[in-house]
C-alpha cells in the first residue's frame, strides 16, 4: 500500500480506514467525491462470464487523470500512455477469470 499512500500525496486526496477518497468536479462547479475501496485490486465485470482485475493505484490514477470518463475506458487510456497493452484477453487468464458462480 505504500504506492497508494504515493498517489494520495501526490494527488492531494483524501483517505479513511477503508478508502481512498478523490475530489470530483461536478459540471456545474459543484464538488463530489470518488469513493474507492483500499483493496489490492478493483474489478471491473465487462459480462457475466469476463471480468478483470485492475491494481488499485492504477484506478486511482485513471480516475485523477480522467475523472469524466467510465474508469474502463479511463484505465485504457492510461495504459495507452504507459505503452502497456490494456485490450481484454479472448481467453481468461490470471488477471481475467471466468465467475464459474
Amino acid at each position: 500500500m505504500e504506492e497508494i499512500d504515493e498517489l494520495i500525496k501526490k494527488y492531494k486526496l483524501s483517505q479513511d480506514s477503508e478508502y481512498v477518497i478523490i475530489p470530483l468536479p461536478d459540471k456545474n462547479g459543484r464538488k463530489r467525491r470518488c469513493f474507492l475501496l483500499k483493496r489490492e485490486f478493483i474489478r471491473i465485470v465487462y459480462s457475466e462470464e469476463l471480468y478483470v482485475d485492475y491494481p488499485l493505484a492504477d484506478a486511482i490514477e485513471a480516475t485523477v487523470k480522467y475523472p469524466d470518463l467510465l474508469l474502463s475506458q479511463s484505465l485504457t487510456l492510461i495504459y495507452n500512455e504507459r505503452g502497456t497493452d490494456a485490450s481484454l484477453p479472448s481467453k481468461p487468464s490470471d488477471q481475467t477469470r471466468q465467475n464459474n458462480n
